[in-house]
């Protein structure tokens, strides 16, 4: 297993925003992933109360091409949250880390002086996933398969093993001994957990309301959001639902004797998170208060048809790379990926469920890949914040047998 992990300096996540998660084909459907990315973007650059034009850096993660400018979405997403037309914008990607390598990017430009200030955005749109065909450009040939697949599908196989997502987190439900009533438990209290945090208000505090609008950029052509015609905003998040442990037994597993369902896996959503992160320099001399202090990250490799153990050595390495222990970690945010999968990590690092996606996580409220990452440091950072708590750990599995974990400080 290789590892890359190392710690920041004195990087900080100065906000953060997201839209709401909404459900695959719901009321985003027909919205690029670069406009829901410069939504969040303007969102949170007003909310942190700094100057677009200070922002040194644009970096972006999606996915899925999800519209016929999807090479521009960096570029886009910067200039249209107004930042100046001689900052930089890239799109960078670890598929279900892509959120949180977004922010080690960040951290590491400040590090080495190429910013102080850095714009980070993830945005997702499952619904626009395309139809695809790779193999027409030279036209069709008589009899031959006409080969259009759905792209969504098919990226959910690892073709080297070949599994599936889901087939992976049925290997750790083997392997771990983890039983679909165990399953259907912790996605029951995904729910509840994330049903209390909105009605709280306290995932409110995180979400930037989605309208229609115009986004002006002068001498360029505007961009823009429109919502279905009978939808004035969308507020919240819309896959929490009450899904008591009775209801979810009565689902059908995906594969017969398996554990996982449609019920106890992360949602299908489409959504965006964008983030700050800047240097000491800028935050003294602009005299802010940042959300908090981002310690380090790390990455590691992992086999890839047991993917969704790769939080576990993640976050190993993070620890050790940062002279931490379990112990010193007062909450964790791991993506739900699948129940069976977050279980797994659970009982191979002996963690406390209570300190454990305590406001929900992805099976309650979806996992739009390039979004998840910075969406589980904001509520993270918020949650310890508002407990009054100090150093908490987000992580992710990556398809292709990977995991990410990031260390943040309050």
């Amino acid at each position: 297993m290789k590892t890359f992990a190392h710690r920041f300096a004195h990087a900080w996540l100065l906000d953060g925003v997201r839209t709401p998660m909404v459900d695959y084909c719901g009321a985003f459907g027909d919205i690029s992933p670069t406009d829901m990315g410069i939504k969040v973007a303007r969102a949170v650059i007003e909310r942190a109360g700094v100057a677009a034009s200070d922002v040194d850096s644009v970096i972006t993660g999606s996915m899925a091409q999800a519209d016929f400018d999807a090479y521009m979405l960096p570029r886009h997403i910067g200039l249209y949250a107004g930042v100046p037309l001689s900052t930089p914008a890239i799109l960078v990607q670890r598929i279900c880390g892509t959120g949180f390598e977004l922010l080690r990017q960040a951290a590491d430009q400040i590090a080495l002086g190429y910013a102080d200030l850095a714009l980070v955005v993830g945005a997702e749109s499952m619904t626009r996933n395309p139809i695809a065909a790779y193999n027409h450009r030279t036209g069709f040939k008589l009899g031959a398969p006409v080969g259009f697949k759905d792209f969504l599908m098919e990226a959910l196989i690892d073709t080297a093993v070949p599994v599936t997502m889901i087939e992976t987190a049925e290997n750790l439900a083997r392997l771990y001994g983890i039983s679909r009533v165990d399953v259907d438990r912790y996605a029951c209290r995904s729910f509840e957990l994330a049903l209390k945090a909105q009605a709280d208000g306290f995932l409110a505090g995180e979400i930037v309301p989605v309208q229609s609008e115009t986004f002006a950029l002068a001498g360029y052509h505007p961009r823009g959001i429109r919502l279905p015609r009978k939808v004035a905003q969308v507020a919240q998040d819309t896959h929490p639902r009450p899904s008591p442990v009775d209801a979810l037994a009565q689902l059908r597993t995906v594969y017969e004797g398996g554990v996982q369902t449609a019920g106890n896996s992360s949602a299908l959503v489409d959504g965006a998170a964008g983030a700050l992160v800047a240097s000491d320099a800028y935050v003294q001399r602009h005299a802010l208060k940042p959300l908090a202090r981002l310690v380090g990250a790390a990455a590691v490799g992992v086999a890839p048809e047991i993917m969704g153990i790769g939080p576990a050595p993640a976050i190993r390495a993070l620890l050790e790379r940062c002279g931490l222990s379990l112990n010193d970690i007062d909450l964790f945010e791991i993506n739900e990926a699948q129940g069976a999968q977050t279980i797994a990590v659970e009982r191979e690092l002996g963690l406390d469920r209570n300190q454990l996606n305590v406001n929900g996580g992805a099976i309650a409220l979806g996992h739009p890949l390039a979004a998840t990452g910075l969406r589980l440091t904001i509520t993270l950072a918020r949650e310890l914040r508002r407990r009054g708590l100090r150093y908490g750990v987000a992580s992710a599995c990556v398809g292709g047998g990977q995991g990410m974990a990031l260390l943040v400080e309050v």
